[in-house]
């Protein structure tokens, strides 16, 4: 099967980031400038929570917050669930579904290596199996 390591290998190295301080809004601002939606909070390299479009519309629209003044440690989902370079798709797949969650942060011998989402894990599943067929099709008509 298929492990997170491999899936990162074929994703930018980039982590998207801010810290525990920081304004609601600024997190908005920038998941909107790179299209992500999600963000990581950190401190001194230091994962601490999570922050996803879903946490914005629980924990800001529907309890009547405002972006501005909200610091985005109030309403980040803390310590999220995690998942190392060495677990299989299948496993990344079994949690996002039984937590009902799209994102997972990578972690390796205590350091961030990545985040994984499920659209990331469909994308590469999809692309192993187009090889895979390939590969078979090439075979059979040989």
């Amino acid at each position: 099967m298929k492990t997170v390591k491999q899936l990162l290998s074929t994703k930018s190295s980039e982590i998207f980031s801010i810290s525990t301080d920081a304004s609601v809004l600024d997190g908005l601002q920038l998941m909107m400038e790179k299209n992500i939606s999600a963000l990581l909070i950190m401190e001194e390299r230091k994962l601490l929570g999570i922050f996803t479009e879903r946490d914005y519309a629980r924990k800001i629209i529907l309890q009547g917050k405002t972006s501005v003044d909200t610091p985005i440690h109030e309403v980040m989902t803390a310590s999220p669930i995690t998942v190392s370079t060495g677990d299989s798709l299948d496993h990344c797949m079994q949690t996002m579904t039984d937590k009902h969650i799209r994102h997972l942060p990578v972690i390796q011998g205590g350091e961030l290596m990545g985040m994984v989402s499920i659209g990331d894990v469909v994308k590469f599943i999809i692309e192993d199996q187009k090889q895979t067929i390939s590969q078979l099709e090439s075979y059979i008509s040989s």
